[in-house]
């Protein structure tokens, strides 16, 4: 299908368009609030600035598609292939990610408040400053997640549930993930979680729950651990935390 025809359909009230071709289309600043693109193939297409609030993009594949400021808060994007997508400074505010795959994706400065990413791929997706703090309703799930070897350096973390999440050699120096002293419900939760060798050096993990995590060979340079829960915990040096 081409974009002409997926918009002049769309402004006709028509909202259901799943398991469509638009593979390599231009819709850029496209409004497409609340439709449905479930299984559609939308690889390599252009939908920077497109407007997608609360759309349904179930299984929908966007690998290498670019969707930088896209608006997309609220939209079911569960099980979508996301693979080396550009999503800079995108807005996935209580979007939905569950096992959605976003290996090597630039999330930049996205927005990530209130998002469910459990069970997601993220493994070496770019996270520099983004943003996965609480919104007003819930929290970021990260639970079971893999950012194995992503970059979260500068990103604001405080109060997502990464518990039994795997973060082995992942970047997050100078992350914040220290527990929001405005609502101490939304603690860090990184319980269980794997973080061998990843870089946590001048990282803010006050309050932060990290019971039984596995630290083996991580970088705590300057790692700020005031008030966290490191009871049963390995260490960098294989030591556990009693």
């Amino acid at each position: 299908m081409k974009a002409d025809e997926l918009l002049s359909r769309y402004a006709a009230a028509e909202r259901d368009f799943h398991d469509v071709d638009l593979s390599a289309v231009n819709l850029r600043e496209a409004e497409l609030v609340n439709v449905n693109l479930s299984g559609a193939n939308l690889s390599n297409s252009d939908l920077r600035e497109a407007r997608l609030g609360q759309a349904i993009l179930f299984q929908a594949n966007l690998s290498e598609a670019n969707l930088s400021e896209t608006i997309l808060w609220g939209t079911d994007l569960s099980e979508v292939n996301l693979y080396q997508a550009q999503l800079r400074e995108a807005d996935l505010s209580g979007a939905k990610l569950i096992r959605a795959i976003l290996k090597k994706t630039n999330l930049t400065k996205a927005f990530l408040c209130g998002a469910n990413l459990s069970h997601a791929n993220l493994s070496q997706a770019i996270l520099f400053e983004a943003d996965l703090r609480p919104s007003s309703k819930q929290q970021t799930d990260l639970e079971y997640s893999d950012l194995s070897e992503a970059d979260l350096s500068y990103a604001r973390m405080n109060g997502v549930l990464l518990r039994c999440a795997k973060l082995d050699k992942a970047r997050l120096c100078r992350a914040s993930l220290a527990v929001l002293l405005t609502d101490s419900s939304y603690q860090t939760d990184l319980s269980e979680a794997s973080l061998r060798e990843a870089d946590l050096s001048y990282a803010d993990l006050s309050g932060v729950n990290l019971h039984n995590a596995d630290l083996l060979g991580a970088d705590l340079t300057q790692t700020i651990l005031t008030g966290a829960n490191l009871q049963g915990a390995i260490m960098p040096d294989g030591t556990i935390h009693q």
